[in-house]
C-alpha cells in the first residue's frame, strides 16, 4: 500500500472520457488528457483506505466467514474424513492422476461459468487429502489455483471475461470458442506437470516442501483412522454437491454471485446439521469456530483491495493504460499482439476484476487492433490470456489471497512456487498469439 501511495505521487494523473457500454462505464479511445488540478493523496490515506477497502470487499470477506463456518459444521459430522478415507483407497497410489483430474475439472468449470470463489470450500478438503498422500498444502493450493488460472486464461465461454470483452469489441458472443477450447488442454497438461513435479519432490523429501515450517491449517490426529462412509455421510456429501450445482446454475442463469452463494452454503449448513442430528447450539458453536479460523484471511483480503483502491483514488490508472498502449503502435502485428497480452497482464495488478479490466482496456484495444491490422478476436484473446493467468499471482486478487489465507500459505512462498509456471504460461500464450496472427484468427 505504501508503494501504491508513492506511485500516485510519481505517475502523472490523467483520465479518459467515459461512456456507457452495455450498462457499464467504458473509456473512449483517443480522449486521454492529463488532469491539471490533480488530487494529491495524503499519507493518512494509507489508513482511511483500509476501512473503505473492507467495505468494498465485504462480499468476499463475509463469504469467507460463511464458508469457514459451514465447513466446520461439515467437518464435525465426520463426512469429510470418511470421504478422504475412500479417496485414499482409490487414488492413494495415483497422485499424478488426482492432480490432473482436479486441475482439468476446475479449469473446465472456470472456463464455462467463471467459477473462482466457489473453489474456496475445497481448499481444506484437498489439503487434508494431499497430506494423507505424503504431499503438502502447497500442492492442494496449486491444484485449485492453477485450475482456476487456466480456466480463466484459456477460457472459452467465461461470461465475466470472454463475453464482456467480445461485447465491447462488437464480436458475436462465444465466437472463436472452438479455438479457445482447443488451446486449454496444453495449458492444463503443463500446469498439472508443474504441480506434480513439485509434489513428487515433496513425497521423496519432505524437507523440499515450501511450507514445511507452516502448521497444517486443520487440527488433526496423526494416528486417527478414517471412519467408514455411512448413509448420513453420503447424504451430507450429496447435499454439498447439490449446493454447488445450485450455485453454478444460479450463476449461469440468474447472475448470482457471492451474496447468493453465501445463502446457498448457509442453507447447506442447516441441512447438514439436520442430517447429522447436530443440535442448534452445537451447530452455532462449530460455525463460530470455523469463522474464527478465517479472520486473518478476511483481514488480508481487505488490505489487498486497499492497494487497488489507492491507485484509483490517485487517478493514475488511466495514465498507466495510456502509456502502456503507446509502444504497441511502433511494432509489427505479431509483437503488438504479444504486447497487448503483456499489457493486460500488468494491468491485472491494478484492476484484478476480469469484467472491470475488460471495460477499462477493451475500448482501447479493439480500435487499436484495427489500426495495427490485427483482428478484434485476437485483441480479445490477448485480454483473456493476460487477465486470466495473472489471476494466479497478483496480490490484489482477493480470491487468490483468500485461498492462500485459508490454507495458511504465505504469499512469498506461493510466488516462489507459481512464478516459474507463470513464465511458462506466458511463453506458451505468446506463441499462441503469434500463431493466431499468422493464421488469421477472427
Amino acid at each position: 500500500m505504501i508503494a501504491a501511495l508513492v506511485a500516485t505521487w510519481i505517475i502523472p494523473q490523467g483520465a479518459f472520457e467515459t461512456e456507457l457500454i452495455n450498462g457499464r462505464q467504458g473509456v473512449v479511445p483517443g480522449t486521454f488528457e492529463m488532469v491539471e488540478d490533480g488530487v494529491t493523496l495524503h499519507p493518512i490515506s494509507l489508513f482511511t483506505a483500509i476501512p473503505r477497502a473492507f467495505a468494498a470487499a465485504q462480499d468476499i470477506i463475509f463469504f469467507l466467514f460463511i464458508i469457514g463456518g459451514v465447513m466446520a459444521v461439515i467437518r464435525k459430522t465426520g463426512a469429510i474424513d470418511a470421504l478422504l478415507g475412500r479417496l485414499l483407497e482409490n487414488l492413494g497410489s495415483k497422485p499424478a492422476t488426482l492432480i490432473f483430474i482436479v486441475i482439468l475439472v476446475f479449469a473446465m468449470a472456470s472456463s464455462a461459468v467463471g467459477a473462482s470463489a466457489e473453489y474456496i470450500p475445497f481448499i481444506l478438503i484437498l489439503a487434508a487429502l494431499c497430506r494423507s498422500m505424503k504431499m503438502d498444502t502447497m500442492t492442494a493450493v496449486g491444484m485449485i489455483i492453477v485450475g482456476y488460472g487456466v480456466g480463466y486464461g484459456a477460457a472459452a465461454f467465461n461470461q465475466y471475461t470472454v463475453v464482456v470483452a467480445q461485447g465491447i469489441a462488437g464480436l458475436p458472443t462465444y465466437s472463436g470458442w472452438e479455438v479457445r477450447l482447443g488451446v486449454m488442454l496444453p495449458f492444463v497438461m503443463v500446469g498439472a506437470h508443474h504441480v506434480w513435479s513439485y509434489a513428487r519432490k515433496v513425497q521423496l523429501n519432505p524437507s523440499q516442501s515450501l511450507v514445511a515450517d507452516i502448521p497444517f491449517p486443520m487440527k488433526e490426529d496423526s494416528d486417527k483412522a478414517y471412519p467408514s462412509l455411512t448413509v448420513s455421510h453420503v447424504l451430507i456429501l450429496v447435499a454439498f454437491i447439490g449446493a454447488l450445482f445450485v450455485a453454478v446454475y444460479g450463476i449461469r442463469n440468474y447472475g448470482w454471485y457471492l451474496t447468493e452463494l453465501g445463502a446457498a452454503f448457509l442453507i447447506l449448513g442447516i441441512i447438514t446439521a439436520i442430517i447429522a442430528r447436530l443440535g442448534p447450539s452445537m451447530m452455532a458453536k462449530e460455525f463460530v469456530v470455523g469463522a474464527k479460523e478465517l479472520t486473518e484471511t478476511a483481514l488480508l483480503v481487505g488490505v489487498a483491495r486497499g492497494i487497488a483502491l489507492m491507485l484509483e483514488d490517485g487517478q493514475v490508472l488511466h495514465t498507466i493504460v495510456h502509456y502502456l498502449s503507446i509502444p504497441l503502435n511502433m511494432v509489427g502485428a505479431e509483437l503488438a499482439a504479444v504486447g497487448m497480452m503483456m499489457m493486460q497482464t500488468v494491468l491485472n495488478l491494478f484492476v484484478p476484476s476480469g469484467s472491470g479490466q475488460a471495460f477499462v482496456t477493451m475500448p482501447l484495444m479493439a480500435p487499436l487492433s484495427d489500426i495495427l491490422g490485427i483482428s478484434r478476436q485476437i485483441a480479445v484473446q490477448a485480454f483473456v490470456f493476460g487477465d486470466g493467468f495473472a489471476n494466479m499471482i497478483v496480490p490484489t486478487n482477493a480470491v487468490l489471497m483468500g485461498m492462500l489465507g485459508m490454507a495458511a500459505v504465505p504469499y512469498d512462498r506461493w510466488f516462489r512456487f507459481c512464478f516459474p509456471l507463470m513464465l511458462k504460461f506466458l511463453l506458451m500464450a505468446a506463441v499462441c498469439m503469434v500463431l493466431m496472427v499468422w493464421l488469421g484468427f477472427s
